[in-house]
């Protein structure tokens, strides 16, 4: 705990095995209290190593439900479980736990309510293997999104997110989508409830285990990412209305 604040890291899964004891050995338990694992029915030896590492809360999906379903029952049972922070964390070990700390201070000190690892802050991306056409895609769609939306941030496609269980409360995530689109339409609703976003370098590491999308769903991802952006405008203008915003 910090400041008597419960801390929970959640690791959505899918095919992680070959990453995810090195990605739970450096998780700093000085401060996290429990791990809560969702397994989005993985055809490798996922919930096995997990099992063996002893993570306290395993949690299975009968179907690949995907991504953003991933995320949702990772939340519901961190809520569940009565946690005051949160702590998103992919288990195919892109994103370093170290930073949990700092993460977790800023909104146990009541700075932010809502702190994201940022990869292209600083030069962690490119330096860690990430492949340069998506780097290319994450700096244009993040340049039109600040524009739709309104903000400042340097990147909305990082897999790495702190959040006050206020925020997760608040949103409707129930009404987002399953995919890869849920962290983008997540970041619209917290922006829409007024909430403020920090962001803190994050180094990165791409690998042959890095969880990936092909290029084909790449570039779905980003006109999904576009119109949720579009979705988000219109909502703040008052000219359309959309379940996600409700």
């Amino acid at each position: 705990m910090i400041n008597t604040k419960k801390i929970i890291v959640v690791l959505p899964a899918y095919n992680a095995s070959e990453t995810l004891q090195k990605t739970y050995n450096e998780i700093p338990f000085d401060i996290v209290d429990d791990v809560v694992l969702v397994d989005d029915n993985s055809t490798d030896e996922t919930l096995l190593v997990a099992k063996e590492l002893g993570i306290t809360y395993i949690l299975k999906h009968d179907e690949n439900k995907g991504y953003g379903a991933n995320q949702k029952s990772c939340y519901i049972k961190a809520l569940s479980l009565g946690a005051d922070i949160i702590i998103m964390l992919h288990p195919d070990y892109q994103y370093t736990p170290k930073l949990i700390h700092s993460m977790a201070y800023l909104i146990a000190n009541d700075v932010y309510p809502v702190v994201t690892g940022s990869r292209i802050l600083g030069k962690g991306a490119l330096r860690g293997g990430m492949p340069v056409y998506k780097y290319i895609a994450n700096r244009f769609l993040t340049l039109f999104q600040n524009i739709l939306i309104g903000q400042k941030l340097s990147e909305y496609h990082s897999g790495f997110r702190a959040f006050s269980k206020e925020v997760l409360i608040a949103l409707s995530l129930e009404h987002n989508s399953n995919d890869f689109i849920f962290d983008n339409q997540m970041l619209c609703q917290i922006f829409n409830k007024g909430f403020e976003i920090a962001e803190i370098t994050c180094p990165t590491t791409y690998s042959s285990e890095s969880s990936s999308i092909n290029f084909s769903r790449s570039t779905t991802y980003g006109i999904g990412v576009l119109k949720v952006s579009i979705q988000y405008l219109l909502h703040k203008k008052k000219l359309m209305s959309f379940q996600i915003f409700k």
